[in-house]
């Protein structure tokens, strides 16, 4: 399972890390671990994500520049520091895994949020004012 950490509130242009244990997604190596969000009323939808061969990391556009995805192998640990908050990142954040065999890019799409394949978190709410 995946389970969620670290999110809350949090005035705009502040910063907040939230965290994921995947230890159960680390064997075999090739994952791809991702963050997706979902705003009430909104659709899910993909914020950043790395596959765990090369840890080539993919972000959409609108968290550029302001957020950063990383993994502690040590602790199985997936990682969403998020700087320069806005009122519009308010959301819940979740920790997704799907086997890199099973989806043809990491990157955090529509393909990766209807995939059967995919686990999830519960989810951790991030709220900016």
């Amino acid at each position: 399972q995946l389970v969620e950490s670290g999110g809350g509130s949090v005035q705009a242009g502040g910063s907040l890390r939230v965290s994921c244990d995947v230890s159960e997604h680390t064997n075999p190596a090739y994952y791809c671990l991702g963050w997706f969000r979902q705003a009430p009323g909104k659709e899910r939808e993909g914020v950043a994500a790395i596959f765990t061969g090369n840890s080539d990391t993919f972000y959409v556009d609108a968290v550029k520049e302001r957020f950063t995805i990383s993994r502690d192998n040590a602790k199985n640990t997936l990682y969403l520091q998020m700087n320069s908050l806005k009122p519009e990142d308010t959301a819940m954040y979740y920790c997704s895994a799907v086997s890199r065999g099973r989806i043809n890019s990491c990157f955090p799409s529509w393909t990766w949020v209807r995939s059967t394949h995919a686990s999830w978190g519960q989810g951790t709410q991030v709220t900016v004012s």
